[in-house]
């Protein structure tokens, strides 16, 4: 058996996330970042999209998730972490890091970001 890990960075999301009213209404960039570990071993010999992780799958889930509003990225994260899960339970582990651009702290700031392993 060969684990392997996929990862899908910087997947970009305008959203509406935030406890902020104007958070809720004006929006803000999100970038979703994540590691996946799983059995490649199938995928490896047989160079079939039908035996490995489909990529499109995880990414449209994410997409799903991030169009439900949420006040907190936590809640958000351990939303697309659960539904992932859900879907394809041979995964052995999963990073989801949800970023949030320029957030509203009063200050200059990249980002702030949330980070669950399941």
């Amino acid at each position: 058996m060969q684990k392997g890990i996929i990862e899908l960075e910087e997947m970009e999301f305008y959203a509406y996330h935030g406890c902020f009213k104007e958070e809720q209404v004006v929006g803000n960039r999100f970038i979703v970042n994540m590691a996946i570990s799983v059995d490649v071993t199938k995928a490896m010999k047989s160079d079939s999209i039908y035996d490995a992780l489909n990529y499109v799958e995880v990414y449209e889930i994410t997409k799903e998730q991030i169009k439900q509003n949420s006040h907190l990225l936590e809640h958000l994260t351990d939303r697309i972490v659960t539904a992932i899960k859900a879907k394809f339970d041979y995964i052995d582990w999963l990073r989801v890091k949800v970023s949030k651009m320029n957030p509203p702290m009063g200050g200059q700031m990249k980002a702030v970001s949330v980070t669950l392993e399941r």
